[in-house]
């Protein structure tokens, strides 16, 4: 039986492709508008998050690790999104191996309601529950851990987040059933993990890899990762003086201030 012929508009490639380039073609009004008619009257209150964005700088590039959240979870199913999660306040208390660098810390402390290091220790926490992978160094116990850490520093590793950038921060539209103001990091994953270890798929992640930046514009993404991954690339460039960004939404739009 011959094959059928070669139709670039089924592609799965060619479609991931021509999408990322609409994609990439437009604008940020355009990328992060929002339609305020779904403005709801009593939004909910967006909850603290924390993201880590490890990257490796190979022969063909950076590569970035991501992973596709599943079908049924509630919030952004079946996109591609980096580690990360909701703060827990225990996260502000767990002893580090090293602290951010006050520059970090003093961006990250403008605006914060809670300690600045529980929002980089949050990502740690969640980048380890989600792909396996330990941000940190190898330590004996450094006293009591809460439960939600006991894990993690049975691996005998402990956080150390000198090497951590702070990117950005962006709260959810209040157009959303669930928000999150979530705090963004980046770490070459060369410095910041443990060992060598390949990411494993959990039950908040599938398809764990670590893309090509033209790979990960062809993904399936929110369309704020999208302006994040932006702002990586900036600095990944060598642009790593920008100031971390702040997005957020009102009636009128999107707002994008920097920090510091």
């Amino acid at each position: 039986m011959s094959k059928p012929p070669f139709d670039p508009d089924n592609d799965p490639a060619q479609v991931a492709a021509a999408k990322a380039a609409a994609a990439k073609s437009l604008s940020e009004d355009d990328l992060l508008r929002e339609d305020p008619s779904n403005l709801v009257a009593n939004p909910a209150v967006p909850r603290d998050a924390a993201t880590l964005i490890l990257y490796k700088l190979t022969a063909d590039g950076p590569r970035i690790l991501m992973g596709c959240r599943s079908a049924g979870h509630d919030f952004m199913p079946d996109k591609y999104v980096f580690p990360g999660g909701r703060v827990d306040d225990e996260d502000a208390i767990v002893p580090a191996l090293s602290e951010l660098h006050a520059e970090e810390h003093r961006t990250l402390e403008i605006g914060a309601t809670r300690a600045p290091r529980a929002f980089p220790l949050t990502a740690v926490r969640e980048m380890f529950e989600e792909t396996g992978l330990i941000v940190g160094r190898a330590s004996s116990r450094l006293g009591d851990v809460p439960p939600s850490w006991a894990e993690y520093y049975g691996q005998g590793a402990a956080p150390s987040l000198s090497g951590f950038q702070f990117v950005g921060r962006a709260i959810t539209p209040p157009m959303r059933h669930k928000r999150f103001d979530a705090r963004f990091f980046m770490a070459n994953a060369e410095d910041a993990l443990i060992d060598d270890r390949a990411p494993a798929d959990s039950r908040e992640l599938a398809d764990l890899r670590w893309f090509t930046l033209p790979e990960v514009v062809a993904l399936d993404l929110p369309n704020v990762t999208r302006f994040v991954i932006s702002e990586v690339e900036t600095r990944l460039a060598g642009q790593s003086l920008v100031r971390p960004f702040h997005l957020y939404w009102t009636q009128s739009g999107h707002v994008r201030e920097r920090i510091g």
